[in-house]
Parts: structure tokens; sequence; C-alpha cells
């Protein structure tokens, strides 16, 4: 079943080209983060959205808002963020004003992977796009996502 296919409903055509856009682009990135950086997707979105965290007020996130931010559950989270302080990319430690509450820094090393995966990703991303943007299914939902802020091809 294609995204065009006559069954769907537009609503559900629209998903589906969504979804098929989604997969390709993610598909792309991740052979591009393994073989030059051996990050997936995953482990390359986590270390960027915690990268982005400050001292000070509402600057460290908890563990449901990291999960939240990389679209996994916690539990996956919480394995994900594991891996990655196995690797010596994160630790974690209590926070110091609820010490129920655990925070995820990233490690120097985590910060230097991330800067080289970055161009990497970048990349990715323009690539796969440029490859959507020649399927008519998927031309409109690549110009929204340009439109959103990514630079345009060169």
């Amino acid at each position: 079943m294609t995204a065009t296919d006559p069954a769907l409903t537009a609503l559900a055509q629209g998903w589906c080209a969504l979804s098929l856009l989604h997969g390709r682009i993610e598909t792309h990135i991740e052979r591009a983060l393994q073989s030059r950086h051996g990050l997936s997707v995953r482990e390359y979105s986590l270390l960027d959205v915690l990268s982005r965290q400050h001292d000070g007020e509402g600057g460290h996130l908890q563990m449901n808002q990291v999960a939240d931010a990389v679209v996994l559950s916690q539990s996956a989270t919480t394995r994900l963020v594991t891996r990655l302080e196995d690797r010596g990319l994160l630790s974690r430690y209590l926070c110091p004003t609820d010490r129920r509450g655990i925070y995820t820094n990233v490690s120097e090393a985590g910060l230097e992977l991330l800067a080289k995966a970055r161009p990497t990703n970048e990349a990715a991303l323009r690539e796969a796009l440029d490859e959507a943007a020649e399927n008519p299914e998927l031309a409109p939902l690549v110009r929204v996502v340009e439109s959103a802020g990514l630079p345009a091809p060169a």
C-alpha cells in the first residue's frame, strides 16, 4: 500500500507519507552515524538533548522529560543512558536539592563525539531530504520540513 492508494483516506495518505519520510530519513542518518561515529540515532539524539541543559532554574531535565525529548519510554531511556554512561559519554548524579532526582550530564568525551557527529547528522539529513524531494508523494513534506528552519539545498 502506498501513500496514494485510493483505499486510504486523505488523512491516512498524509500519515502514510509522513511515516515513509520519517523512516527513510532515520535510516539514512542511522547508517551515517553508525558507520562514522558508532552512534545510533537515539544515542545521538540523547547526547544532543542533554548537551543543551544548563545550570540554574529549569536547566536540568528529569528522566521523564528526557524520555519525552527522545521519544522513548522511561525504561528505554534509562537503558540508553546506561549504555552511554558505560561508554563514558554520560554521567549521572543526584540532584543537590532533591535527593530522589537524578541528573544526567554529557561528559567531555560525549561532547567531543557529539561535535564530531553533528556535521555527519546534518549532511545525512540533507542527503535524505534531497532524495525524498525527488518522490512526488514526499516532496510536499520535504518542503514543509525545509521551511521549518533547515538550510535549503546548495
